[in-house]
């Protein structure tokens, strides 16, 4: 080797070196197994002291103010029933509002049995306009998780009012105990109504919808809430529970658990989406303008058919100025 070639090897060697010094190797064996055991102390104290900042004062009066309006939009809905024709399907979810149903093909079937048939329509009720959706009552917001044998150890309520009462609503209201928020009314005075009784209910209805959804995506930002990845199950609460109802996918390993995900203000209070009559309309819609027809929230729908003004934010979804079906 010549004196060129050593002084560069030289060279090298040190540069390598150098890099060698500055640079910091990792071990390719795991870090080993964290004990929880010995961290479920540290875990309780902490949520422990999380609890006592629940409930909020702040977020007392929104609660009340939900209930309220939860109460309100039962009660219009249950009196525009009565005044405006309204059909559910026999087989399956779909709901319209107006004269004799219609003829769009998109009827699933019982269990999703069938695809594309013709619905058969009946008298619907309130609970196909406002879907009810119900929860595990809780005595504290942080509490066990509920075991699957514990099931039937724990009531079932209405999400909303079970996020009320954990928001510090009041347990006693009349409008947690009555169920559906719903009195008897005299079917003779709804029927009496005049035009412009109904459009005030409708307006008054309307209202209570947009407060309420307005309302529980407030509280859903303090209050934790979950919902099931595969079906409809929610959980109010910082951690779903363990009770195996999931009707997905039962072969799997998993037995019917749920997969929990953060809820939104849909899975709480359901749009309930549903084929909108415009006046450009024919009087019954069928299958082949699907494509010109809108939709529409169920009760943003039947407070429109008895005279209130819908908000601008749904003129897109109902296409109000939009193209009829050919003939």
């Amino acid at each position: 080797m010549n004196a060129r070639n050593l002084r560069l090897w030289q060279k090298r060697s040190l540069i390598l070196e150098q890099v060698l010094i500055g640079s910091r190797f990792h071990s390719t064996k795991s870090n080993p197994t964290v004990d929880l055991r010995k961290l479920r102390p540290v875990i309780l104290k902490r949520i422990e002291e999380r609890a006592k900042e629940y409930p909020v004062r702040g977020m007392l009066p929104l609660a009340h103010e939900v209930l309220q309006a939860r109460t309100a939009l039962y009660d219009g809905v249950s009196t525009l029933i009565q005044n405006i024709p309204i059909w559910a399907c026999k087989y399956c979810s779909e709901v319209y509002i107006g004269e004799g149903g219609h003829l769009i093909r998109t009827c699933h079937g019982f269990h999703r049995h069938a695809k594309n048939k013709v619905h058969s329509w009946v008298k619907a009720n309130t609970n196909n306009v406002v879907i009810p959706v119900e929860t595990f009552h809780l005595q504290k917001m942080f509490q066990d998780v509920i075991k699957h044998h514990e099931r039937f150890d724990y009531d079932r309520v209405p999400a909303i009012v079970e996020l009320c009462l954990q928001a510090g609503a009041d347990s006693s209201n009349q409008t947690v105990s009555t169920p559906n928020g719903l009195e008897k009314n005299n079917n003779n005075i709804l029927n009496s109504l005049s035009e412009d009784e109904l459009r005030f209910v409708a307006t008054q209805t309307l209202r209570a919808w947009e407060a309420l959804r307005s309302g529980v995506h407030r509280l859903l930002f303090v209050y934790p809430a979950r919902v099931c990845k595969h079906c409809s199950e929610v959980h109010v609460g910082p951690s779903g529970h363990k009770a195996r109802m999931c009707g997905v996918f039962k072969y799997q390993s998993f037995r019917g658990a749920h997969f929990w995900e953060k809820a939104k203000v849909d899975d709480l209070v359901p749009p309930n989406m549903v084929w909108s009559r415009r006046r450009q309309d024919p009087q019954i819609l069928v299958d082949k303008g699907r494509e010109y027809y809108g939709h529409a929230p169920a009760v943003v729908d039947l407070c429109s058919k008895a005279g209130a003004l819908v908000p601008s934010k749904y003129f897109c979804m109902m296409k109000l100025d939009g193209l009829t079906a050919p003939n």
